[in-house]
């Protein structure tokens, strides 16, 4: 089965930082683009990072650029999304999704996971 499984969103307090996973399942991971997506409560998607497949380019939504860091590990086939300082609007749920593979097809998302919620409250 081709897969996306988020993990380790949670309640945080302002300022805080969570670590979440991406689990990656049926392909060959490390040939793919992978991105983070968030969507705010009552909110559309948002896109916050990318990361190329084999981690030498990554990229961050303004919004999140000097808090959140995206890396990956491709001999366990998942994907992080490290945040740090986190703010009441970081308050969302997370996907990961896969790049279709295209070259030139920016910001083609064909696999989704069902996502991990991020409340940052006090």
């Amino acid at each position: 089965e081709v897969q996306l499984v988020e993990s380790g969103g949670g309640l945080v307090q302002p300022g805080g930082s969570l670590r979440l996973s991406c689990a990656a399942s049926g392909f060959t991971f490390s040939n793919f683009y992978m991105y983070w997506v968030r969507q705010a409560p009552g909110g559309g998607l948002e896109w916050v990072s990318t990361i190329n497949h084999r981690a030498t380019s990554v990229y961050y939504a303004e919004s999140v650029k000097g808090r959140f860091t995206i890396s990956r590990d491709n001999a366990k086939n998942t994907v992080y999304l490290q945040m740090n300082s986190l703010k009441p609007e970081d308050t969302a749920v997370y996907f990961c999704a896969r790049d279709n593979g295209i070259s030139g097809d920016y910001m083609a998302m064909d696999l989704w996971g069902k996502g991990t919620l991020v409340i940052v409250s006090s």
